[in-house]
């Protein structure tokens, strides 16, 4: 099992809720501001299956570019979200 932190620009954010959504996915969504990226971003944690991990970035950018088709335009910024994996092994019980 893996963790997908992903933080992305606002201007994508409903969309891609939207739509992994409606693929499956389950997701937590964190409100987020400063430190990292600045202000403008919705930071999402995703937790998938080494197995479905290609199949998620590729529902991530096809749900980016989807939007961008619609409104005919892009984001502001250089670039649609960042990434982190992390192997859920890794992480800490709170409850021993």
């Amino acid at each position: 099992m893996k963790l997908l932190v992903c933080i992305i620009d606002d201007f994508y954010a409903s969309e891609v809720e939207r739509d992994l959504r409606e693929k499956g996915y389950r997701m937590t969504e964190l409100a987020s501001t400063g430190g990292f990226l600045k202000k403008g971003n919705t930071t999402f944690l995703f937790g998938v299956e080494e197995t479905d991990l290609e199949n998620l970035k590729a529902a991530l950018k096809d749900a980016c570019l989807s939007l961008e088709e619609k409104k005919k335009r892009k984001s502001k910024n250089e670039h649609r979200y960042t990434s982190f994996l992390v192997d859920a092994s890794h992480a800490m019980p709170f409850l021993s």
